[in-house]
């Protein structure tokens, strides 16, 4: 019995001791892992390998001087003034004859769209022939009483009868010639017996045609809209500005703007006024820009998004391309220093910042946390870092 108990004791050593060896050379193992994966979670450095830059084609440079234009963004639609809008409409009513305009039409001022016709219209030009004929007679019929009235052989009273009826149907002539007119037609050619039943309708302005609201054969009263027509090229843009940002703009600055479901194509503007109250209950103060160059495609009514340059100011900036978001905070890498033979791996630092104006590809930046002078600033492949950096950390964690 003793030497069975003795053999079970060298037994349970043997085990024991074996158990801390296995322990032991975990230990040992885990602490050979490679610096660059050793880093915390949390931590402001990422250190990549020669190969992990070469692959990334990461590139490096410096914070520099630049000279920026600050900008304001703003929304805000395209309008066209009234002045360069206008109704087409008849002065007299009438049945559509013809109708030579639709949507989209480019016309000309003084340009004939439509034509109507009324039975009325011969009336009106058969009483201005016979008005005509009574006022040449009164005329005579005046004359000779003067006549008479002079030489003492006829009464006064006969002359001014005579010269109230001329009067009575020179005024009623001056007044249907002025009718003829406006409808376009010629007093000149009545009297040579060339009556007319239809009259033209015009176009006020030159611009293209919103919309036709008329068609051949309806029946149109006096002052009906037929259609439509827009100058587009005085559509300008209106914005809506805070008045926090009312000082920073003035007359002649130059807006660039887009279509709001459009936003490829960029057009130019440039300011001529700026309104002095505030739009309807809003704290806003709409801003009017003159719409410059090509138009092509530009409607009254769209939606805008625009963005007005500023003052031009020499400030500390970087690529914008350098610039990575992480939870909210913008940042920058740079070279915090090489390790191992030949500078086989680099360790980059991540330095908070804060955007400000961006212009020609540059973001102005102001550090957060006191960087060196010279600091090399990683302005290609700052994404990858951050993701090495992020990714580690969730590792570790």
């Amino acid at each position: 019995m003793r030497k069975i108990f003795y053999i079970a004791q060298m037994v349970a050593a043997v085990v024991f001791l074996a158990s801390c060896g296995g322990k032991k050379g975990a230990v040992e193992k885990k602490e050979e892992r490679p610096a660059a994966e050793k880093e915390p979670a949390g931590s402001q450095m990422a250190t990549l390998t020669a190969q992990q830059l070469k692959s990334i084609d990461l590139q490096l440079g410096s914070i520099q001087e630049k000279q920026l234009t600050s900008s304001l963004k703003a929304n805000g639609f395209l309008k066209v003034p009234n002045q360069n809008k206008a109704s087409i409409t008849s002065l007299y009513s009438g049945t559509v004859k013809t109708l030579r305009v639709q949507p989209g039409s480019l016309v000309n001022k003084g340009q004939v769209v439509a034509a109507i016709v009324n039975p009325q219209f011969i009336q009106l030009q058969e009483e201005f022939l016979t008005v005509s004929g009574k006022a040449g007679l009164a005329e005579l019929e005046y004359k000779r009483q003067k006549e008479l009235t002079e030489g003492n052989a006829g009464a006064l009273k006969n002359l001014q009868q005579a010269e109230t009826e001329l009067k009575t149907l020179q005024g009623r002539l001056a007044s249907l010639v002025q009718q003829l007119q406006l409808m376009g037609i010629s007093p000149a050619g009545i009297s040579q017996g060339k009556l007319i039943s239809t009259i033209n309708i015009t176009s006020p302005i030159k611009g293209t045609v919103s919309s036709v609201r008329a068609q051949i054969g309806t029946y149109i009263d006096a002052s009906a809209i037929l259609a439509e027509v827009v100058d587009n090229s005085q559509l300008h843009v209106d914005l809506y500005v805070y008045e926090k940002d009312l000082p920073k703009l003035k007359d002649r600055q130059t807006i660039h703007f887009t279509l709001t479901n459009n936003p490829g194509q960029e057009y130019d503007a440039t300011i001529y006024s700026i309104g002095t109250a505030f739009e309807a209950e809003t704290k806003a103060i709409p801003v009017h820009a003159q719409v410059k160059g090509n138009k092509a495609g530009l409607i009254e009514g769209m939606n805008i998004t625009a963005i007005i340059s500023l003052e031009k100011a020499t400030v500390p900036a970087v690529p914008t391309d350098a610039i990575v978001n992480y939870q909210g905070q913008d940042y920058i890498f740079i070279v915090s220093g090489h390790a191992g033979k030949s500078d086989s791996t680099t360790t980059f630092q991540r330095i908070p910042v804060a955007r400000g104006t961006s212009d020609i590809g540059y973001t102005e930046i102001t550090l957060l946390n006191k960087t060196p002078g010279d600091a090399k600033v990683v302005i290609k492949g700052a994404f990858f870092i951050l993701a090495k950096m992020t990714n580690t950390g969730e590792e570790e964690q």
